[in-house]
């Protein structure tokens, strides 16, 4: 993208008193509210852990790895913001302390220091500026998400960095907003502050001040609350803004709107207001409040105890479910407790059920299990990835007598290999160099069910996985009644399938949830739901004719 004499302003968000209070979504809703109202605007999340992604990082620990359309496995908060802004950002929008002491370190060893004492200031602290300011001339914003808690070891040189950076931007250029927790103490009957002004004290103590608390609480902050906030941490009354407890994430961008959130960072950075355009906005949230339908899908994965690791495929379904006016009842299912003859008992109830991605042999022969279930009750099916090479793996035992037929991934010595590496990746050593990451094209073959939903012949989707459909065994599956209906544009990597005898049953490669907007969609997912509420609705059909 090429620079432009654009004067770019900042805006950081840090967190305080505890993790996970939703400081993704307070920048995304930012980002949301200033975008709506004709501004360019981008944001980026710098992660104090070492790893140099979270591509080798345990679900149960990260959750989801998001990958963007150029192949960078980022942290999950990612696709709060490609959600919420409605395009997709790029390995620039995430940052790790592993990526910046990696660099570092790399230009130590070849001299670039000239003999220098390599130090956490300055030579960190400005690789991290460096990335910072990656966007400059840009983007009208960019909004920095400072991963963490204020008072975490691992995240000063990123608290000192962003202090430099504003210092070096001037006043005018540069924002600092903390969001906080006001916690509820039932048994007192009252909200505490306490540790808001705790927090915003060890800020300061970095030399940070605040130009905007966000407080995250149960319920809206009374005056006399928000004056003793503002008080004690030294930021006008009405910049201490609620962040109370809503139905839906996506509702978190007009509660913010109502308290001018805008409005008091376009001030505060000497910026002429636009008109804020959210009617698309409101009427996706009403939908998701008040649907005039209600469906109930199954997720079969092997991540399940830990929802975040599913989290783009369940903000997907959320969108689908807006779009078509429906509640989705999502079902988390652990596929090893298919493993115990009971997958009717498990799904008969289900509208729908879609097998989930994951990596390793754990797990396996429960999510086939259930996709035999759904094949053979005509129940819609949505496979990806994994999901989709264990629909394979099913349909070559169970339909066309490739008795054990099995991928290498879980079986090296299988006599059927329907999933395998491809030749060119065997010969790579390190097994990172075998993964096929980012968005790659998919040429869709006209009158199929995959057409239909996308209704266009090439489409480009992401993709995070190493192993694919063995050419070996096309002609078999096809002769049987399987649809190659997506492949690569030189036919050589099977990208999507379907079944000539079933209402809905889609298996891909790639991963269509991570390209899921909120108002607009993912056309797979939207075409899921559609195909749940027909199997609920003729069920209901069913039942009033007994």
């Amino acid at each position: 993208m090429e620079k432009s004499e654009r004067k770019t302003k900042y805006i950081f968000v840090y967190g305080g008193v505890v993790s996970s209070l939703g400081k993704g979504i307070a920048a995304a809703s930012l980002g949301l509210l200033l975008k709506q109202r004709g501004f360019k605007v981008t944001i980026m999340k710098l992660d104090p852990y070492i790893n140099v992604d979270p591509g080798t990082m345990n679900p149960f620990q990260h959750g989801e790895v998001y990958v963007t359309d150029d192949g960078a496995e980022t942290d999950l908060d990612l696709g709060h913001y490609e959600r919420f802004l409605g395009y997709s950002l790029s390995r620039h929008n995430n940052t790790t302390a592993g990526q910046v002491y990696y660099t570092v370190i790399l230009k130590e060893r070849e001299g670039q220091y000239l003999g220098k004492t390599v130090q956490v200031i300055p030579h960190i602290t400005d690789e991290i500026k460096r990335r910072i300011a990656y966007f400059d001339g840009e983007y009208d914003f960019v909004i920095v998400e400072i991963g963490g808690t204020v008072g975490d070891i691992e995240s000063l040189p990123f608290l000192e960095a962003a202090r430099q950076f504003a210092i070096e931007r001037g006043m005018n250029n540069a924002l600092n907003i903390i969001l906080t927790y006001v916690p509820y103490i039932r048994s007192a009957g009252e909200l505490k502050t306490k540790p808001t002004q705790h927090s915003v004290k060890a800020l300061m103590e970095h030399g940070i001040v605040p130009d905007i608390i966000l407080c995250r609480s149960e319920a809206k902050l009374s005056k006399d609350v928000k004056s003793k906030i503002s008080l004690f941490c030294n930021v006008d009354e009405e910049s201490v803004i609620d962040a109370y407890d809503v139905d839906t994430i996506y509702e978190v961008p007009l509660i913010l709107s109502k308290s001018n959130l805008d409005e008091i960072v376009l001030r505060k950075l000497n910026v002429e207001p636009k008109n804020l355009d959210l009617e698309e906005w409101k009427t996706f949230v009403r939908r998701i409040k008040n649907p005039r339908h209600r469906v109930k899908v199954g997720l079969v994965g092997k991540y399940v105890r830990y929802r975040d690791s599913y989290k783009s495929i369940l903000e997907a379904f959320v969108h689908a479910g807006s779009i078509n006016n429906t509640a989705v009842d999502v079902e988390l299912i652990d596929s090893e407790e298919l493993e115990k003859g009971n997958v009717e008992t498990i799904l008969k109830d289900l509208d729908a059920v879609l097998v989930g991605p994951g990596f390793g042999k754990r797990g396996i022969e429960g999510k086939i299990s259930a996709i035999k279930y759904v094949r053979e009750n005509k129940i819609p099916f949505f496979g990806i990835c994994l999901g989709m090479q264990c629909a394979i793996i099913e349909f070559a035992r169970n339909v066309c007598g490739l008795s054990g037929a099995n991928s290498t991934e879980f079986d090296s010595k299988t006599k059927y290999n329907v999933i395998d590496l491809m030749e060119e990746q065997k010969k790579v050593f390190n097994k990172g160099g075998t993964m096929r990451l980012g968005q790659y094209p998919c040429r869709i073959l006209p009158g199929t069910l995959a057409f239909s939903e996308y209704n266009q012949e090439l489409i480009y989707e992401r993709h995070r996985h190493r192993y694919e459909v063995n050419n070996e065994f096309r002609h078999i599956f096809e002769q049987y009644g399987m649809i190659m209906s997506g492949v690569s544009p030189d036919g050589t990597l099977v990208e999507m399938i379907e079944l000539k005898d079933h209402p809905w049953f889609v298996g891909v490669q790639f991963h269509p949830e991570l390209k899921s907007r909120a108002v607009t969609g993912a056309p797979l997912f939207i075409g899921f739901i559609k195909a749940a509420l027909r199997k609920r609705k003729e069920k209901e059909i069913k039942l009033e004719e007994l």
